[in-house]
């Protein structure tokens, strides 16, 4: 590539950064432009693509892109002494073209308004209404979990493989968009990374491929959160980026699929949530409310729990660290912390339906 060409690169980088900070001051226009628009044409031109194929092109794609970095890097180090400019314009021209692609592909939606405005639903709410909806999910996940279980003291166990509950998934979803063509999901795309182990010690249960719109599931984490996991995923490639409106979405998926078992793991989901809220504003209120939940799902709890603990390691914290930076730089001002905000979708979106 000749200078003049990195060089423009380079400067076109600088304008996207600038563009950026501009277009994040208008959401609606991402929303009806991108989001609604052409995100809609891409996203699906992506899953057709590469949904079909057993394995994840996406991790195949980072393998060998990060053996050419590597590669590069090797055969490249004494230009970064010998000829500093022309290494750092190759860089920064490779920066832009990711980034570009980065953005165009799918991360414009960082920039869409929040979910709660789209769904005309309250930001906010009080401590009784979260006690009031938490109650009524202690009582509904009983209920289901009394319908799956031999008894209120035991673990439910999936009776289906992590590969049926890719093609289970989708149902959900089919459901929702009844009433939220918003949240339709077609064509499907999930698979298992490859990189499950590394994801698991890094402390991830998966992630969303930017680059071909492929939902990768850490395929090491128990069945029982595969349903909400997947579905959580699948929240990122119909275009909502952000980790709370995601698990939001995933959580009425698994509640809306027909099958039980993403039923009952849809709403030990988002009880788990609920009861870590309640938590924080009042322990004792939190203790107490805790035995009114049947053993049996607190056995699943605990299972998800040892689970992560049987993998930790000095590193993890620096991921989650780089993660939550990640995060912040695009549009999530709190960063992982982000992902509680989910208990505020939930109690203002059941206000005043069944569950």
């Amino acid at each position: 590539m000749r200078i003049n060409k990195k060089l423009a690169l380079v400067i076109f980088l600088v304008v996207q950064v600038l563009f950026i900070q501009i277009i994040k001051n208008f959401p609606e226009f991402v929303e009806q432009y991108y989001s609604n628009g052409i995100y809609i044409f891409i996203s699906k031109l992506m899953r057709y693509s590469f949904g079909w194929i057993p394995f994840s092109v996406g991790d195949l794609f980072y393998t060998f892109a990060g053996i050419y970095i590597i590669r590069w890097l090797i055969l490249n180090r004494k230009r970064i002494y010998k000829d500093t400019i022309n290494w750092l314009l190759d860089v920064g021209a490779t920066v832009s073209l990711v980034y570009f692609a980065f953005h165009i592909l799918w991360a414009y939606n960082y920039y869409r308004p929040a979910l709660y405005q789209t769904l005309n639903i309250d930001a906010e709410y009080t401590t009784e209404a979260l006690v009031e909806f938490t109650e009524r999910l202690i009582e509904k996940s009983n209920a289901i979990h009394k319908q799956i279980a031999p008894n209120d003291s035991a673990k439910v166990e999936m009776p289906f493989t992590k590969a049926e509950v890719f093609k289970r998934m989708q149902n959900g979803y089919v459901k929702l968009s009844e009433d939220y063509p918003q949240f339709t999901y077609q064509p499907r795309s999930i698979k298992k990374s490859i990189y499950s182990i590394p994801l698991t010690y890094m402390g991830f249960s998966g992630y969303l491929n930017p680059f071909t719109n492929e939902a990768q599931v850490d395929g090491l984490i128990p069945t029982y959160k595969f349903p909400t996991t997947s579905c959580h995923e699948a929240a990122h490639q119909i275009g909502y980026a952000a980790e709370n409106e995601a698990n939001f979405i995933g959580c009425l998926a698994a509640i809306n699929n027909e099958d039980i078992y993403f039923k009952y793991s849809g709403y030990t989901f988002g009880l788990r949530h609920c009861l870590m809220e309640i938590f924080r504003r009042d322990k004792e209120l939190y203790y107490t409310m805790l035995e009114t939940v049947n053993k049996g799902i607190l056995k699943n709890y605990i299972e998800v729990d040892e689970f992560w603990k049987s993998y930790e390691n000095p590193l993890e914290p620096i991921f989650e660290k780089t993660f939550d930076s990640f995060l912040k730089a695009n549009n999530q001002a709190d960063g992982m912390k982000s992902y509680s905000y989910v208990v505020a979708l939930l109690v203002n979106y059941y206000g005043d339906k069944p569950l």
